[in-house]
């Protein structure tokens, strides 16, 4: 790196360092996953606070296009960013599916009336985002999707069912696949911009093992949608999803096992755990495996950095978005696992007075990372498509 790009990254950094302590409420420091697990984020007014000036800065979606609010900061301002967040707590409070995996799907598909119409209120995190894919009949084979969505001339008519909708009842629109033609199976479905306050749209949580309920099954009757929420051609759903899939992907996999503004692991075990007389963590057994564990961390975030990079000039994600989900996935349930034996029984709290709110977290946490290894493609699914797109290997099911 040239010594002017030194420079100017280290007057963005004192930039970003002097923005971050004027606006960061350090009440919240450490308490995102805790407040995102509870749903108490969008009403606290720290996070609203919080909330509002990152997303008026641009800087909860640091590298988007300037022209549709986003930061339109490099790769390399966008992680000294992160590094300032990490060293006081702070956390990015615009997030969700909006930013995850809908908005830069449609700022690769969209046009241009719906990407000025979708993606600034995703920026400044005013409108939340939910996925309608999977359904009761349709999974891991997700092709097979029913739900119907008929041309009544001046507009769509859906009629269907999703399941495991995440954060739908919270959700302000639905980023939907439905069946557009009956008779062709991948060909037949188109990718749907749906309002979930339209009449006919019933949402019913699912209570989950974690005792929150981020999962729902939404239910589709006569439902109106305008022919202007169709994104790409008719019939084009199956690619545009694929796609999103693969940011999912990416994104789910992303953290490297950090969390919501967690501190690192080692100084969180050097809190509980104490050390020795050589200042380490008093624990042998439990050192190294910590030590293991940050390693690969630390590895898998230098890989997604470089994914990243080499998916910008592939003109998107590939099918490395696989590996990296199924390895992101395993940094963060390991760490998960790691965090409760440090704090040992002040890891086993599920309310109540006598638990720190980040010792609450830890626990909702490590049981809501079961999942991980599930939603976003399987990791068996994932394996299959490792095997198959990346190393080559023959379709078992083919012999057949």
């Amino acid at each position: 790196m040239a010594d002017g790009e030194v420079n100017a990254l280290d007057a963005f950094r004192a930039e970003a360092r002097d923005w971050l302590g004027e606006n960061f409420p350090p009440a919240l420091k450490g308490r995102g996953a805790l407040m995102v697990a509870e749903g108490l984020a969008p009403t606290h007014p720290d996070f609203k606070a919080w909330a509002k000036a990152m997303g008026e800065r641009g800087w909860g979606t640091p590298t988007w296009p300037a022209a549709y609010g986003g930061g339109a900061l490099s790769a390399a301002q966008a992680k000294v960013l992160q590094q300032e967040m990490n060293a006081i707590g702070a956390w990015n409070p615009i997030g969700g599916m909006g930013v995850m995996m809908f908005g830069p799907t449609l700022l690769e598909y969209g046009t241009e009336a719906q990407k000025q119409r979708h993606i600034p209120p995703i920026v400044r995190g005013e409108l939340r985002w939910c996925q309608g894919f999977s359904e009761p009949g349709a999974g891991s084979d997700l092709a097979s999707l029913q739900t119907r969505c008929e041309d009544r001339g001046d507009h769509w008519l859906v009629n269907g069912q999703k399941v495991w909708t995440s954060g739908a009842q919270w959700a302000d629109w639905c980023f939907c696949l439905v069946r557009t033609d009956t008779t062709k199976k991948h060909e037949g479905i188109s990718f749907l911009l749906i309002d979930m306050k339209t009449p006919g749209v019933e949402v019913r949580p699912i209570r989950l093992i974690s005792g929150n309920s981020p999962f729902c099954e939404t239910f589709f009757t006569d439902v109106k949608v305008p022919k202007e929420n169709l994104v790409g051609p008719l019939g084009g759903g199956w690619t545009i999803a694929k796609r999103l899939l693969q940011h999912e992907r990416g994104g789910l996999a992303g953290g490297g096992g950090r969390g919501l503004g967690g501190p690192p692991l080692p100084e969180l075990a050097k809190t509980y755990l104490g050390v020795d007389a050589d200042g380490r963590i008093d624990a042998p057994d439990l050192r190294g495996r910590i030590a293991h564990n940050d390693m690969d961390a630390r590895a898998f975030q230098l890989t997604a950095l470089r994914s990243m990079s080499e998916s910008r000039s592939n003109q998107g994600p590939t099918a490395a978005t696989s590996i990296m989900k199924n390895a992101g996935t395993k940094v963060q349930q390991d760490r998960a696992e790691l965090t409760l034996e440090v704090m040992g029984t002040a890891g086993l709290g599920w309310e109540g007075e006598g638990f720190k709110p980040e010792e609450l977290a830890a626990v909702r946490t490590w049981l809501g990372g079961k999942a991980t290894t599930i939603y976003g493609g399987s990791a068996e699914i994932q394996n299959n498509i490792i095997s198959k797109r990346i190393l080559d290997l023959p379709d078992p099911q083919s012999a057949h």
